[in-house]
């Protein structure tokens, strides 16, 4: 029997590699995000390429009770969740004091809120069926304090900590949930998050929206709870375990900091 999957930020970047990727290995897609156009774009590529069932709902998950609003259209459509892609979100860059503070409330909402109501929202009927599997997109700014993007770093914190909770909660349900901890992936990430003026992209390798499709869609396959990406962002990763918390932030400065 096909299954379904459920993609947020499904309308560019990773989620439509994402939708792909799944659609390839020929499951149905629902797809969602905020651009009607680029879903029904999305919707008309993947189904000329494979002999899958798309199926598009506009939706801005930051508002509030998007994500119920949702499931209420999925439900209402006959349409059920296999496996849910928690990858909408956004970032913004450079000193929190001076920053937006309704774009740093827009980001808690969007990149923890909504993820996590999607996420109670889908576990009732897997827990029912004793199957299912959960991707959320994390990245490896999860792992360490990020200066001038600290609103983003923290919401990628919560979605690894969040992840790792569940799937233990989940370990005998048949359930498996996983974090996946990119590094920085050439997509309009950047510009959304105003990152022009960043050393972020100069300073690590940027993968493509693919390779790190490819890469997420094997570590949910295979259970894995958190899956880093690339060697380099593991040695990252591993690094902070150890180095003191005030040098993480140093470096972190030295990374990303602003282009003088």
């Amino acid at each position: 029997m096909k299954q379904t999957v459920l993609i947020t930020g499904a309308s560019g970047g990773l989620g439509l590699s994402l939708a792909h990727r799944f659609a390839k290995a020929g499951y149905d897609l629902i797809l969602t995000a905020r651009s009607a156009d680029k879903l029904d774009a999305a919707k008309a590529a993947i189904e000329a390429a494979h002999a899958v069932t798309v199926t598009p709902i506009p939706c801005d998950l930051g508002k509030p009770h998007a994500a119920e609003e949702l499931m209420t259209t999925v439900h209402g459509q006959g349409l059920s969740v296999d496996i849910l892609v928690n990858n909408a979100g956004f970032g913004d860059f450079g000193d929190f004091a001076d920053s937006d503070i309704q774009k740093q409330s827009a980001m808690v909402d969007l990149n923890v809120k909504a993820l996590m109501e999607l996420t109670h929202a889908v576990l009732p009927a897997m827990r029912r069926n004793r199957r299912g599997k959960i991707l959320n997109v994390a990245s490896i700014a999860a792992f360490q304090q990020g200066p001038y993007m600290s609103v983003y770093y923290a919401t990628k914190a919560f979605v690894v900590s969040f992840s790792q909770a569940i799937a233990h909660e989940l370990k005998d349900s048949g359930i498996t949930v996983t974090a996946l901890c990119p590094g920085p992936i050439d997509t309009g990430f950047s510009d959304a998050a105003e990152l022009a003026n960043s050393k972020l992209f100069r300073s690590l390798h940027v993968s493509t929206p693919d390779e790190v499709a490819d890469y997420g869609y094997t570590a949910l396959m295979k259970g894995k709870t958190v899956a880093v990406h690339r060697f380099s962002n593991k040695l990252l990763v591993f690094g902070t375990r150890f180095a003191p918390r005030k040098l993480i932030g140093h470096m972190v400065c030295k990374i990303q900091g602003k282009i003088n």
